[in-house]
């Protein structure tokens, strides 16, 4: 593949060399930057839109500020490939999301450039004003400058973060990368805040700044900068933006696409800067790419493309995704009952629920990044008698836990929780792999915790969540296509606590927690060729667990093995317990618990990852072999296709 032509860009090994280039030359530089982004991510899929966006802004704050020494924090972490490439990482640019590539989120353990790991939204103001008082403190940092999105500021630990930033009165900068476009179309107050600000004609033209900081810029700017600034903050009539209300000096809004505006306002910034300071930058996402630009979502997350049309390699045809089945058979749910109400945090077709809401708009809520809010807000719709299916991803349902034990379980409400990307999700890596939800669900009391073995049984689960009114439900599913089965027309209502047994045979019984059934099938057919007879069963729930079927296993076979996509102290630790509490370990019990290990797995490949975890097929079969006491004479089984 042809490379792009980047003369400017070649002369550039770190951060230092972007502060000995003119202005002009540094506005070549981003025009090649971009290009650069664009050839990489088109090898590698990854997330182009919010890169793009940024490509001055990366460019302006490196040329400007002193990194490493000044700590830059972006927000979320996803819009870091310029950041990475002109801090020392381009001849590894296009090991992006790959098994022993870079991230692609800011990683510390990756450079020096990226002072606070970030792949969750809204952390950044708070991060910065740590390392503020850091270096007030004597520590060795300069200045903290993060970067936050319009999306990202709508999160409520923002806000708490620049509540505390006011009033701690610490020199430090909040950038607000202002581009009307979260992943989503952006919601809330928040949104049409920015929105009127950015729509209004003279401050999308006029470079505003903070009282204090025109006499830092060139004389032409100048009074148009005063006069802006009135108009942006209101100082005729006394009154403040709600960022200087915060007790933040205002700076804005400019046009993050122009380095004539860039450098000079951020380099007044810098040398002015008494307090903390926001810098409102106006950004398009997928800014100099007209694919990305004129997509939905801006090429948010892409695929691999070909960096001249823009055209997405497709994947081969596969069984539906586990997201779209849920978010079909959802929609089905909501045909049939007025009172089914679909709640998500900015992530409507990440999750499924767009396709409800293409049918039934008035009953879908994006409410935003807001996690918290999105949990308490579903617990009240059901206390008001509607029923809540609250879709929100593993990794980020984390997020809203206090609410989950506080508004939801204390109050014994009937949520749905629809948990998506349950287990590892490949590219993203550890920052959204969802290893955690069972373990923190399980130990409530109330909570009924599901897991659907294909998504034939997610189909049930949807039904079976609609119908239960006696308190909160959780069911979890992977990121990805499906195994192939035929999907009922209509789902069932399971019997809660109930499991299925998929296989029978007499040694050895294999119990499976969610979406690892078909590893665990392929494990015991393998290990019948060598004449090992494994029971295969489908726990279907975690909490209540099927003590019928887990005593039948563990009373009929040589031993009993549980298999799930999560950390310790989930599924297994819940039959463990159990079975301890009966006594069944004084009778002498040969019980093992195959979970994923005790510490984070990198990005690779799911099947990747899960052979890092161990718990492949073949390391299901070396488990029977171990508490069998058999020894293996074949060890090379068939993987996953």
């Amino acid at each position: 593949m042809t490379r792009p032509h980047t003369p400017t860009l070649d002369r550039v090994a770190g951060p230092a060399d972007l502060r000995q280039l003119d202005d002009a030359t540094l506005a070549t530089l981003a025009g090649e930057l971009r290009s650069e982004v664009i050839s990489a991510v088109s090898e590698t899929g990854g997330h182009l839109g919010s890169s793009l966006g940024v490509v001055e802004l990366a460019v302006a704050i490196h040329a400007v500020f002193n990194t490493p020494a000044d700590k830059l924090i972006w927000d979320v972490g996803h819009q870091c490939y310029p950041h990475k490439i002109l801090t020392g990482r381009r001849d590894r640019i296009r090991t992006l999301r790959q098994k022993d590539g870079l991230s692609g989120f800011t990683k510390r353990s990756e450079s020096e450039y990226d002072p606070f790991g970030a792949a969750h939204s809204s952390t950044s103001i708070s991060a910065a004003l740590g390392f503020a008082v850091g270096r007030d403190m004597g520590k060795p940092t300069g200045d903290a400058i993060a970067v936050i999105g319009d999306g990202s500021i709508s999160a409520g630990m923002a806000y708490e973060a620049m509540n505390n930033a006011g009033h701690e009165g610490r020199r430090l900068f909040v950038i607000l990368n202002d581009n009307e476009m979260s992943i989503a179309p952006p919601v809330g107050a928040m949104s049409s805040y920015l929105s009127a600000m950015y729509a209004n004609e003279p401050l999308a033209k006029m470079k505003s700044m903070a009282e204090g900081f025109e006499n830092a810029l060139p004389t032409p700017m100048r009074e148009h900068a005063k006069r802006a600034r009135q108009m942006v903050t209101g100082a005729v009539q006394g009154s403040g933006t709600i960022f200087e209300n915060l007790g933040f000096e205002y700076v804005g809004p400019i046009d993050g696409h122009d380095m004539s505006q860039l450098l000079p306002v951020l380099r007044a910034a810098r040398a002015r800067a008494t307090g903390p300071v926001l810098i409102h930058v106006c950004t398009t996402k997928g800014k100099g790419f007209a694919a990305a630009e004129g997509s939905a979502d801006r090429g948010h997350g892409v695929a691999k493309f070909d960096p001249v049309t823009g055209q997405q390699a497709k994947s081969k045809p596969n069984a539906p995704s586990y997201t779209s089945v849920f978010g079909q058979a959802l929609t089905d749910e909501a045909a049939r009952d007025p009172n089914v109400v679909a709640v998500t945090a900015a992530m409507p077709s990440g999750t499924g629920v767009n396709i409800m809401a293409e049918r039934f708009p008035a009953r879908v809520f994006d409410v935003g990044i807001a996690e918290q809010h999105g949990v308490t807000f579903a617990a009240a719709l059901a206390a008001s008698g509607l029923k809540p299916f609250c879709a929100i991803y593993s990794t980020f349902l984390q997020r809203g836990y206090d609410q989950i034990v506080h508004d939801v379980a204390l109050q014994g409400l009937p949520v749905r929780f629809a948990i998506d990307r349950a287990g590892l999700v490949g590219a993203d890596g550890a920052t959204h792999a969802g290893a955690f939800d069972v373990a923190y669900l399980a130990n409530l009391p109330g909570m009924t915790v599901m897991a659907a073995g294909d998504e034939a049984e997610l189909v049930h689960m949807v039904a079976t969540a609609a119908a239960h009114d006696g308190g909160p439900i959780a069911f979890r599913y992977p990121r990805g296509s499906g195994t192939g089965v035929v999907l009922p027309e209509r789902g069932e209502v399971l019997q809660i606590g109930k499991g299925r047994v998929v296989s029978e045979g007499s040694d050895v019984a294999l119990l499976s927690f969610g979406a690892h059934l078909p590893e665990v099938e392929a494990a015991a057919a393998a290990l019948a060729g060598d004449g090992i007879s494994c029971t295969v069963a489908d726990a279907r729930f975690a909490k209540p667990l099927d003590m019928d079927l887990i005593r039948q296993l563990a009373r009929n076979h040589r031993a009993l093995i549980t298999v799930e996509q999560g950390a310790q102290g989930g599924f297994g630790a819940m039959v463990l317990h159990a079975l301890a509490a009966e006594g069944a370990f004084d009778r002498g019990l040969a019980i093992r618990t195959m979970t994923l290990p005790d510490r984070f797995i990198e990005q690779a490949s799911p099947d990747d990852m899960y052979a890092d975890a161990g718990l492949t097929r073949v390391d299901i079969a070396a488990e029977v072999r171990r508490v069998l006491g058999v020894d293996a004479k074949v060890v090379s089984l068939p993987r996953k296709g």
